[in-house]
């Protein structure tokens, strides 16, 4: 049984923003520590950071002998059922990275060509050079180390969604990169079937398949060798009736691998050799992977849910009684509108010591579009988007504006967006937003429930660019009022 269902949230995956695993079966999506490093949005960042700091420390205790700590260091990266990610067919079990599986990848690791001659760079290393290591041990180890960061993100979503958490639990072995080591501690944690679950971001995930030693060695190994020996007019250079030469990869392969199988030892080796090969393979697969979307993880039609979500806004009242339903009900909207640019929501954040609160912030993990323009095209600091959900009969005013733009800061961010039923009077409302903006301090971008039925029509019909136009256009008319 899915989370949405088992905690009755009445919500599809199109509206989480985390992976709505089934705590009863393993999902096949990964979290791939090459692709959160290729992120640069905050807990992708948080989560790399610890990634690093972990491997600086293994690699530092292998290569000066400490071999001990180096293993206590390793011990810690077994299984795992908690994300529900993986190839199990069963109740999730941790396939990916039993005891004996982190002994034996210990083994290999200690062993390895690519430790030695120091051609690892980071942890998403040990797939391409390390024997026994897949995109399921891979998946799992990456969990167990930025375990501290998917904690909080559980918390956080948790309390978006009014799910319960269990208090006072054992966290479980997480890596604290401010003390160096493995930590334990007690903490409010998602408990399901008396067995902890974490919340996995759709953000971070992938199918893992582009960085893997098949792809490196078949797209760019190989085409280097078949290079090299046309270029040198070696042995295997064939000729075709119009005198064309080439040579195929089968060929190279047969060639090289006489002697010995081309596995990842062989990989190390020649990366030494060819460092330039490896850099390219790097630079190449980032520019190759991207955010998984909702159709990849999910049978729900996007035009059946973007109808629903107008016919619930359409019947939910205003007023104070159904804010907290009005205020949910946005979160899920503007998840589904503006994934995978906006992620991470958090509801009623504090600030300033607590003084004041924000209604809902999202991550910018924007790559393209509007949210992206706004920091790169028109230097607004934006690397959180700040949400005002405005439950009223009324037409918001100055205070309202007022409110959301004392949260603006150039560290939080200086953009936000205000829900609101209705204004009577939208010309006015903008000329207030650009009053706020040609003063600098911050743009804020109205939305109504009729921008919002719109914005919802142009998703229901997959029309992103029509929503970036949308929000492009209403950008004008504050910034041009």
């Amino acid at each position: 049984m899915k989370i949405s269902e088992r905690f009755k949230l009445n919500k599809t995956q199109h509206e989480l923003d985390f992976v709505d695993v089934d705590t009863d079966l393993d999902f096949p999506l990964f979290l791939d520590p090459y692709f959160i490093a290729k992120n640069d949005f905050p807990i992708a960042s948080e989560a790399h950071s610890s990634l690093r700091s972990y491997f600086k420390c293994l690699l530092s205790a292998l290569k000066e002998g400490r071999m001990r700590e180096a293993e206590e260091l390793f011990s810690h990266l077994g299984e795992t059922n908690e994300i529900c990610l993986g190839f199990s067919q069963t109740k999730p079990q941790g396939k990916g990275m039993g005891p004996s599986d982190a002994s034996r990848i210990f083994k290999s690791l200690k062993e390895s060509h690519a430790l030695k001659t120091g051609i690892m760079e980071d942890i998403e290393d040990f797939r391409i050079f390390v024997d026994n290591v897949d995109k399921d041990k891979m998946s799992d180890m990456t969990a167990n180390i930025i375990k501290k960061h998917l904690i909080e993100y559980t918390q956080a979503q948790c309390a978006v969604w009014g799910i319960p958490l269990t208090h006072d639990t054992p966290s479980g072995y997480y890596w604290e990169r401010e003390t160096n080591t493995w930590e334990n501690k007690y903490t409010d944690m998602l408990i399901v079937d008396d067995r902890k679950i974490l919340l996995i971001p759709k953000r971070i995930v992938s199918f893992s398949t582009e960085y893997t030693p098949q792809k490196y060695k078949q797209h760019f190994v190989l085409n280097f060798l078949q290079n090299e020996q046309l270029k040198l007019n070696g042995p295997l250079v064939q000729k075709r009736k119009d005198q064309s030469e080439y040579v195929t990869k089968k060929s190279v392969c047969e060639y090289y691998g006489q002697e010995r199988e081309l596995d990842k030892k062989w990989l190390a080796e020649f990366t030494e050799k060819h460092p330039e090969v490896f850099s390219e393979f790097r630079q190449n697969t980032k520019s190759r992977i991207s955010p998984i979307s909702n159709s990849e993880i999910t049978t729900e039609p996007i035009d059946k849910v973007c109808n629903f979500l107008s016919e619930q806004l359409k019947s939910t009242p205003s007023g104070r009684d159904d804010a907290t339903k009005y205020h949910r009900l946005i979160v899920g909207i503007l998840e589904l509108l503006f994934y995978p640019n906006l992620c991470n929501p958090v509801i009623e954040q504090d600030i300033h010591e607590g003084r004041k609160r924000i209604d809902i912030t999202f991550d910018n993990c924007s790559e393209t579009g509007f949210f992206f323009r706004l920091s790169t095209t028109l230097r607004i600091p934006s690397q959180f988007i700040m949400i005002e959900c405005k439950n009223y009969s009324r037409d918001v005013a100055n205070p309202e504006l007022d409110q959301i733009g004392g949260r603006f800061s150039p560290a939080r961010g200086q953009v936000g967006i205000i829900a609101c039923r209705s204004a009577d009077d939208m010309s006015l409302l903008l000329s207030r937003c650009s009053d706020t903006y040609k003063d600098s301090r911050g743009l804020i971008i109205p939305l109504v429930d009729k921008d919002i039925y719109e914005l919802l029509n142009y998703k229901a019909q997959n029309n992103e660019s029509a929503i970036d136009s949308f929000l492009q256009k209403r950008f004008h008319s504050i910034a041009m009022t």
